[in-house]
């Protein structure tokens, strides 16, 4: 791997899209995007380059942040389930789950006592008996919105969370909702990135991860992974890294990211460790 120094310029001319995860990456862990970077971003997308995020919140919690840098390129939400650009009017791809998953998911939820709620583009439905959702899911931006009943919005479900604190139930729950039980599902399971103790389960259409969203976004604007710079920390950042593309992994990020990067940046999210990267970028596309 090279730091931002060792890069080769030659490399960086042919990028033609950016593609920032946005907690521990473009955001500060206040939620801002530095300064300098802000500003390298504006600078870059004169320069002809493409802006886009790919994260697992929510479309609707990502739109305030590609309205300020002014980007119209169509954003990765939900670790790939939706595809679609900030005015919603281009919907690049939507991998809804099927009724029956959602009906079994919330059964078993009611059976082992672990919060659940659905996940739409816009919000996240729960219920009375899930009220502990908005204080445990690391849902960043998210909106949420209690219902009477999951009967109201089990249709245009993208993704299925479990939030609980007994990891074996969770384990079990996983395998449950896995190939050969279910099909057509993708199952992650991972410990909360801020809540002690706290597991998630998420649940979505099989082929939902930011690699697949990535290959679909690269179709839709005709672009080769080649052409594509990604820039991540986490491990929903990993299927991204196994790709074509270039890859840039940030300081904070996790050493199975950084092992598969091209470039490891000196600087954490906290340090706008992003303008790193993004100055060398638009001193190589003005390079002649």
């Amino acid at each position: 791997m090279n730091s931002v120094k060792r890069i080769n310029p030659e490399l960086l001319k042919k990028i033609k899209l950016v593609v920032f995860d946005v907690d521990g990456t473009l955001l500060s862990d206040e939620g801002i995007i530095g300064e300098k970077s802000f500003t390298l971003i504006k600078e870059l997308m004169k320069s002809d380059i493409k802006i886009s995020l790919a994260s697992g919140r929510l479309h609707s919690a990502l739109v305030e942040i590609a309205n300020s840098i002014g980007t119209s390129t169509p954003l990765i939400s939900l670790d790939g389930a939706l595809i679609k650009n900030g005015k919603g009017d281009i919907i690049v791809h939507k991998s809804a789950l099927r009724k029956s998953i959602v009906n079994k998911s919330i059964e078993l939820a009611e059976k082992y006592f672990v919060n659940i709620a659905l996940c739409h583009s816009e919000a996240i439905y729960y219920t009375e008996n899930n009220s502990l959702i908005p204080m445990i899911l690391d849902k960043f931006g998210a909106l949420y919105k209690e219902v009477d009943s999951y009967d109201s919005c089990k249709e245009n479900t993208l993704e299925i969370v479990y939030a609980g604190d007994n990891r074996r139930t969770m384990e079990y729950l996983r395998d449950r909702l896995s190939f050969p039980f279910a099909f057509g599902t993708s199952v992650s399971f991972f410990r909360s990135h801020s809540h002690d103790n706290i597991y998630y389960l998420e649940i979505k259409k099989s082929g939902s991860t930011k690699a697949k969203g990535l290959i679909r976004l690269l179709k839709y604007l005709k672009l080769n992974p080649s052409d594509v710079m990604v820039i991540g920390d986490w491990y929903n950042d990993i299927p991204m890294f196994e790709t074509k593309a270039f890859k840039v992994a940030m300081a904070n990020a996790v050493p199975e990211l950084k092992r598969m990067a091209d470039c490891v940046l000196t600087k954490t999210n906290n340090e706008d460790g992003t303008s790193e990267i993004l100055e060398a970028l638009l001193n190589a596309k003005r390079k002649k």
